[in-house]
């Protein structure tokens, strides 16, 4: 029981690598709030989870919305020792200039504001327990990815969000760190494959970018979150933890049926 009796304020945990995480952390003995903006998703999970469990519909972009999360968080159980910053969207998938200004604020509003929103109400609670941030970015951030400017931007900027973080909360013995997944078999990612027009083509695309020669689903990246939020990890600070099958290190691709990296 890693997060035995911890209080886990996570982002987006009604689906993908979120939902994963709620499972890990509920099993590893902590009571999760589930932060969502689909109700009908957060009920299900709460069924699942059981009642000693809180989901809150909560756009993260929205500062009262956050503020009235955090407030319902500690009115529940009169602390909280971690915020996962989870949830994030990654439309749309055009090239910077193609971008247009609404699609360029909803993705800094929800990736990026939504970390300043929920560290801004909930440092307090954390400052007195002496607690965890832990932030979901992405490998593009550090190597960008095509037609996705916009979002990869986001995603170095939760990067060094995290390092920055992780100085200043020090002397409050608060601990700051990312995973940075590659790809992820999220039901988000399924319905894509499916909309494209050679599916197995894509599928197998997404096994090979990653070096250990599969797509993995979100259990390898909640396992990482588990680690890095419990005190196995208590002099880690500051890290931006690749969960991504060496997909980082060069992409794997098939040639005339022999592997390469390039």
């Amino acid at each position: 029981m890693l997060l035995k009796d911890k209080v886990i304020f996570l982002t987006g945990g009604s689906g993908g690598i979120g939902y994963a995480c709620a499972q890990k952390y509920a099993g590893e003995g902590a009571r999760v709030v589930i932060a969502a903006d689909d109700q009908e998703a957060i009920d299900k999970e709460i069924r699942e989870l059981g009642n000693e469990h809180l989901g809150i519909c909560c756009d993260v972009s929205v500062p009262g919305d956050v503020k009235k999360a955090i407030q319902r968080t500690l009115e529940k159980y009169q602390c909280l020792d971690i915020i996962h910053n989870n949830a994030g969207i990654a439309a749309p998938s055009k090239m910077l200039h193609e971008t247009n200004m609404e699609e360029w604020d909803r993705l800094m509003d929800v990736n990026l504001k939504g970390v300043y929103h929920t560290i801004r109400f909930g440092f307090d609670a954390l400052k007195k327990s002496k607690g965890c941030i832990l932030n979901t970015s992405s490998i593009v951030g550090e190597i960008g990815q095509e037609l996705h400017a916009a979002y990869a931007a986001t995603k170095a900027g939760i990067n060094t969000l995290t390092k920055s973080m992780a100085l200043d909360y020090a002397k409050y013995g608060i601990r700051v760190n990312a995973v940075a997944p590659a790809g992820v078999w999220t039901p988000m990612l399924r319905a894509w494959c499916l909309e494209q027009p050679q599916v197995a083509a894509v599928e197998r695309y997404l096994d090979e970018i990653h070096a250990l020669g599969y797509c993995p689903e979100g259990d390898v990246v909640a396992d990482a979150c588990v680690f890095l939020l419990s005190e196995s990890a208590r002099f880690i600070t500051g890290c931006i933890l690749p969960v991504s099958g060496g997909a980082e290190l060069g992409y794997r691709r098939i040639m005339n049926g022999t592997e390469a990296n390039s």
